[in-house]
């Protein structure tokens, strides 16, 4: 009888960086520490150059930015070298509120599909693109949600998510505001079918001042 290896597990993290305005240093210390195989990205730069910031970013940190801008707007995706990337795009949300315009970066890492999210701070726009993600971009299995929900646990986001993803940090630290933290705004989600190790939010000197969240990591178990 033939065995088979497991795979190892696939470092999940995601981040608002805050457009690497506040100290862009600490926010490469942060990444590099945790390692990750898949950094989902809130508020990446934008602009004329944000595109070439985030890849420039994406190579200082040891990965690739495989959805950077475009359609992405509020998000982007990197990955580890080495990974297997397709179906990578950035997927353009309609702006609603007349405020910030957002999109979605979108793509399968290892068979995994993984959906980067930055939802308005406007309930009823944030309701809307939660209805379209879910109908559209979000598969029921195989699938991990990263990002800002820009609301707490017990809010309608949070539940209409977990009505079909398990948040895989439940009882976590807050990641919002970075210096002192007193909310958790920020989630990885992922479909019944995978499994995950206990979720950590980094601490320390370069998270506290290298954005205004603190990111959130976690190990996928395939």
């Amino acid at each position: 009888m033939t065995t088979v290896p497991e795979r190892a597990p696939l470092r999940v993290m995601t981040y608002n960086v805050k457009g690497l305005q506040l100290s862009r240093p600490d926010v490469v210390a942060v990444v590099r520490a945790a390692a990750p195989d898949v950094l989902g990205v809130q508020e990446p730069p934008r602009g004329l150059l944000g595109w070439f910031q985030t890849w420039r970013f994406a190579r200082d940190v040891g990965m690739s930015a495989v959805v950077n801008g475009r359609g992405a707007r509020t998000t982007a995706l990197l990955v580890a070298r080495g990974r297997s990337v397709t179906g990578a795009s950035a997927v353009k949300l309609p702006n609603l509120s007349g405020r910030t315009a957002r999109g979605v970066a979108v793509a399968t890492v290892d068979g995994v599909r993984f959906v980067v999210v930055h939802l308005s701070l406007v309930r009823d726009e944030r309701a809307a693109h939660l209805s379209d993600l879910l109908v559209h971009h979000v598969p029921r299995m195989r699938t991990v949600v990263l990002g800002d929900l820009n609301e707490p646990p017990g809010g309608p986001t949070w539940t209409t998510l977990t009505t079909v993803l398990v948040d895989v940090d439940p009882m976590g630290d807050p990641t919002f505001p970075a210096i002192e933290p007193r909310q958790r705004i920020d989630a990885i989600l992922r479909s019944p079918d995978l499994a995950t190790g206990t979720a950590r939010v980094p601490s320390g000197q370069p998270a506290q001042v290298g954005s205004d969240h603190r990111p959130l990591v976690v190990d996928l178990l395939r």
